[in-house]
C-alpha cells in the first residue's frame, strides 16, 4: 500500500484493508474508477472519475482490475 503525504498533510492512497487508515485522521473516500462488464462479456476499467482513460476490453475481470491499479499507481498517486 502506497501512502502519498502532501505538504498540506493530506494523504492519498488506493484503499486497501492492509492498515486501518482511519487512525490517520478524518477520511474522505471517493471512487477512482469503475470496473464493469460490457454487453459482450468483456471488462472495462473506466478511470474518468480521476480524469483518466477507459481501459479495455479485457477478457477477465481480474485483468481489468490489475490495469486499473497500475494506471492509478502510475498516474494518480
Amino acid at each position: 500500500m502506497h501512502l502519498i503525504i502532501e505538504a498540506n498533510g493530506q494523504i492519498r492512497c488506493l484503499y486497501e484493508e492492509a492498515i486501518d487508515i482511519s487512525q490517520l485522521g478524518q477520511l474522505t473516500i471517493s471512487r477512482g474508477s469503475f470496473v464493469e462488464p460490457n454487453l459482450d462479456g468483456t471488462w472495462w476499467a473506466d478511470l474518468t472519475p480521476v480524469q483518466g482513460p477507459r481501459l479495455g476490453p479485457f477478457a477477465r475481470r481480474s485483468d481489468a482490475l490489475a490495469a486499473e491499479v497500475a494506471w492509478l499507481e502510475r498516474h494518480w498517486l
